[in-house]
């Protein structure tokens, strides 16, 4: 016999299911799973990734997924989810429907790999970043880390393109490690 917790369980279960699926109806590119704590936002899709492959499936993804579990920052393997800015057509999301996204996947973590994705953010979510308190915040610069809509959130500034310099790579990993998992709220 189901307890009520169960009947909840599934049932929330199927509501974030019937949510993506709709997402996924209107042309969002998602992958990972959905009911991670961190969420990868993705603009600059590659040509692989546009012609079907799965999002995040390349050498920036595998960079992105091994970055965050142990012994790096600590994060379950599973614990991830990603979402493009721009549908499998090339075409943006607007407005409205990037911040369903986000609310649909509710990371306590987003992580935007590009300058493309963070420029989407900043048009959907303007009032909130004017709200900031520093300039850096609001424009998100990378590197900061901002508090917005009850996540954390951080613009890699161009995550894909600095995997062939080792600098940049270094670079890259000192704003990540800025992300380490949110303790348990209990």
């Amino acid at each position: 016999m189901a307890t009520d917790r169960d009947i909840r369980k599934t049932a929330y279960v199927n509501k974030v299911a019937a949510e993506v699926a709709q997402l996924e109806n209107e042309g969002v590119v998602l992958a990972g799973n959905a009911f991670s704590s961190v969420c990868f936002l993705k603009g600059d899709l590659s040509a692989e990734e546009l012609s079907g492959a799965a999002l995040l499936s390349g050498r920036d993804g595998d960079a992105l997924r091994a970055s965050l579990v142990a012994p790096a920052l600590g994060y379950e393997p599973e614990d991830w989810c990603a979402a493009a800015t721009v549908r499998r057509d090339g075409s943006m999301l607007d407005d409205r429907l990037l911040r369903q996204v986000v609310a649909t996947l509710d990371p306590a973590t987003l992580i935007i790999c590009d300058n493309s994705a963070a420029h989407a953010v900043r048009e959907a979510y303007p009032d909130e970043l004017a709200s900031l308190p520093s300039i850096q915040a609001a424009e998100l610069l990378p590197g900061y880390v901002v508090y917005l809509m009850g996540m954390r959130v951080m613009n890699l500034g161009g995550f894909a393109a600095s995997l062939d310099d080792p600098k940049k790579k270094q670079l890259m990993w000192a704003y990540l490690k800025q992300l380490s998992p949110l303790a348990e709220p209990y």
